[in-house]
């Protein structure tokens, strides 16, 4: 009898540590947590960029040049207290810009130090006619920036968190600002 209570204890322990994973479509918004999360960075994202080619102000720069603007995304600084993947965030925003077919998106950063160390590496094993050419990338007329802030209020077992991206693209020339936008993500996450 001992040995059965014990085999009826060890097949209850084991059966109460297993793990299901099921699967879910990733355009579902899940929030476990109530920390900015895939969905938050999706959306937000998605907004801004259609609110950014959408804007009177970028359409106006578009029309007072000769070419599709080509776009560079620079950095984008979390001043959260909050672990926020920037590259992750800015990956979204430039597929929400190359996807929209207003603008050209341009390598940044080691992307681009990567592509510049394979036409080093062409230069000398490639063949003549088809080897990249140095002088033939195309150069951004616009940079993208933004940040994240956020700001907490709590009360009891309640909290309130509102979270603001802030974008900024400039004129790669002038300096000047063409667009401004902010989008915000407010959360209420009871204990």
């Amino acid at each position: 009898m001992a040995s059965h209570m014990r085999m009826l204890l060890l097949v209850m322990l084991l059966t109460s540590c297993a793990r299901t994973v099921t699967r879910i479509d990733p355009g579902q918004q899940v929030d476990l947590s109530g920390r900015w999360n895939d969905s938050d960075s999706r959306q937000i994202a998605d907004r801004m960029v259609n609110d950014l080619l959408n804007s009177e102000k970028f359409k106006e720069y578009c029309k007072s040049h000769t070419r599709k603007p080509a776009i560079i995304v620079g950095t984008f600084r979390n001043k959260t207290s909050e672990h926020i993947d920037a590259a992750n965030f800015i990956k979204k925003i430039e597929l929400a810009v190359y996807n929209s077919g207003v603008a050209d998106v341009v390598e940044s950063g080691d992307f681009r130090d990567k592509i510049r160390l394979e036409r080093i590496d062409q230069q000398d094993f490639a063949s003549p006619k088809t080897v990249a050419k140095w002088g033939e990338e195309t150069g951004a007329n616009l940079m993208l920036l933004g940040e994240m802030t956020s700001e907490t209020d709590i009360y009891k077992k309640q909290r309130v968190v509102n979270y603001t991206a802030t974008l900024f693209l400039t004129d790669m020339e002038t300096n000047q600002r063409v667009w401004y936008g902010q989008q915000e993500i407010k959360k209420n996450i009871r204990n």
